[in-house]
């Protein structure tokens, strides 16, 4: 019986080999010039996936240096600012909230000249509502 089972395997291992190289035949292997082509196309789209990542991570280190660290000043300066208007409110009873806020606004770009539009132009509309 060990004699009958190691024919089989050896019959086995002979026509898996057969089989593996009859497979082999059938594939239809490219030629040298779709090698070459399909290696191009591959090199092409790796370089312009490369620059793509290297253009959004300059842009986005951009945003995060000009945009987002710019906002955390602008945050921190209006949060030191809010403080010095609560006081300012304080001694301004009849002010709502929203008045002094427009009011503080309205001062701080004419401060910087960029509007002409004056508190109490501000302060009117403001009642008007």
């Amino acid at each position: 019986m060990a004699k009958d089972a190691e024919k089989k395997s050896k019959k086995e291992g002979k026509s898996f080999l057969k089989d593996f190289k009859a497979e082999l035949k059938k594939v239809i292997w490219p030629t040298p010039k779709q090698v070459v082509n399909n290696t191009i196309a591959v090199i092409t789209i790796v370089l312009i996936t490369a620059v793509i990542v290297f253009a959004l991570d300059f842009v986005f280190k951009a945003i995060n240096t000009y945009g987002i660290d710019n906002i955390r000043s602008i945050v921190q300066s209006k949060s030191t600012s809010e403080g010095e208007n609560t006081t300012e409110e304080d001694a301004t009873d009849g002010e709502t909230d929203l008045e002094a806020e427009a009011t503080n606004k309205v001062e701080e770009t004419n401060n910087s000249g960029e509007t002409t539009e004056s508190s109490e132009t501000v302060e009117e509309s403001n009642t008007q509502e």
